[in-house]
């Protein structure tokens, strides 16, 4: 399925949530939960209906990228502890996360990508099928989110430092067309490598930029606003020669933030 055929909401996180929390409270989670209880809503009175379950949003967290990190898990089951109904897709079946047909995902209203290495999330997503899984669910109006390596995939390509140093890959699901940079402004050498490779081809451009704090929310692949966490974080259209900066002028303004349709077209 191609980006222009896919019904989607998609948000990217440059950084953020409870991945970097002390506390486990974001007020960008808090927005995610909210649009997941809508889909929820929608489904148990209209044709989406799924049976069983409650009120609460289902919200799968995938933590492909960090090898299923045990801790990471944890402190996605205590964030979301009571607020929703929490699964985990395991596709390393450590116990106590026993492995789980991914199809499992199609049932869920929120599912939220953890990060880690981009590069070998996508290689375990197409060897188990999650690719495919995640652009169905995507058509049936199932959020996608996700931080670092969780919002690179779902771009055409994207910066990452899966190799070691930071290096371009193009091997993203293309659910959003262009590159992505997470934590743009927030680790050395993100911004300039960016507007590199974009610069000689090795990244589409103009490219989207997040920055730690910030996450993009997307309609059928097209940016519609900005949602900060944090004072100073932004999200940017980036290539060879500059950043410009999404949303208003006022970096502390409160979330959402709209933008114009097609800003990344």
């Amino acid at each position: 399925m191609s980006a222009a055929e896919a019904q989607s909401t998609i948000v990217a996180l440059g950084g953020g949530g409870f991945s970097m929390s002390e506390t486990g409270e974001s007020a960008i989670d808090d927005c995610l939960l909210q649009m997941a209880s809508g889909v929820r809503a929608k489904r148990r009175t209209g044709a989406h209906h799924r049976r069983g379950g409650g009120d609460l949003p289902r919200v799968c967290f995938v933590p492909t990228a960090s090898g299923d990190d045990p801790d990471y898990i944890r402190r996605f089951e205590t964030a979301f502890d009571g607020r929703a109904e929490t699964h985990v897709l395991s596709l390393f079946g450590q116990s106590p996360w026993d492995y789980e047909d991914p199809q499992m995902i199609l049932d869920m209203d929120l599912i939220y990508v953890g990060g880690g290495s981009t590069a070998n999330l996508l290689t375990l997503w197409r060897r188990h099928g999650v690719d495919d899984i995640m652009h169905r669910a995507a058509s049936d109006g199932t959020i996608l989110a996700g931080v670092s390596a969780g919002a690179n995939c779902w771009f055409e390509a994207s910066s990452t430092d899966s190799f070691g140093s930071l290096a371009p890959l193009d091997e993203g699901l293309g659910i959003i067309p262009g590159s992505a940079c997470p934590h743009y402004h927030g680790e050395p050498g993100r911004a300039e490598t960016f507007r590199t490779w974009i610069g000689t081809g090795q990244l589409p451009g103009p490219g989207l930029a997040i920055d730690d704090h910030a996450a993009v929310v997307f309609e059928d692949a097209e940016a519609t606003s900005v949602m900060v966490e944090r004072g100073g974080a932004n999200a940017y259209l980036v290539d060879a020669w500059r950043e410009t900066r999404l949303g208003t002028n006022d970096a502390a303004d409160t979330l959402p933030r709209h933008l114009p349709k097609r800003v990344l077209q």
